[in-house]
């Protein structure tokens, strides 16, 4: 990798679009289908000739930023795809309003490796939407650490209600 190589620093931008399925769900999917050529074309506005877009999935898309002179670069690309991508679009003359979420991981800092980036961007992704959304965050050590966490109690109360561990109990009311 670049980041080893020749010290370069970079960032793995992880956006992700809000309110999105509720425009397939009421609008359709061809106007979902022409919903993310229009966000496409938009997110290529904010980019500069070596950052490299890709549409990662659904509503998904991922930002490579290339030749970052610092953490505040990924910041306001991200501001800048936050409030482009959040504008109204005008599709089949309909107004469609969707919100935009961007979570950033930065190399080497935040990993060295495809992997470790697109993971840590992930998870400050998830945070982002965990927090309110329409926003971007940078990744932090500690967030994996409170998502595991969340993780093991997410399976341990599906484990213990399979088992029947749960048990109700009521209380009379003493209120006339």
């Amino acid at each position: 990798m670049r980041v080893r190589r020749y010290g370069e620093k970079l960032a793995v931008l992880c956006v992700d679009l809000d309110q999105f399925k509720t425009v397939n769900d009421t609008l359709g999917y061809p106007v979902g289908d022409k919903l993310l050529a229009a966000v496409a074309d938009r997110l290529r506005m904010c980019l500069r000739d070596s950052d490299m877009p890709a549409r990662t999935g659904g509503d998904e898309f991922m930002v490579l930023q290339l030749g970052l002179a610092g953490p505040h670069e990924a910041g306001a690309l991200a501001e800048r795809i936050v409030t482009l991508l959040s504008e109204p679009y005008d599709i089949d003359g309909q107004q469609v309003v969707i919100g935009t979420s961007v979570g950033i991981a930065l190399a080497p800092a935040d990993g060295e490796t495809a992997e470790q980036l697109l993971r840590n961007a992930d998870i400050a992704l998830y945070r982002v939407k965990e927090d309110g959304r329409c926003t971007f965050c940078f990744f932090e050590p500690g967030m994996d650490a409170r998502l595991q966490i969340r993780h093991a109690l997410e399976r341990d109360l599906r484990n213990a209600l399979a088992a029947g561990e749960f048990k109700l109990y009521l209380s009379a009311s003493r209120h006339a």
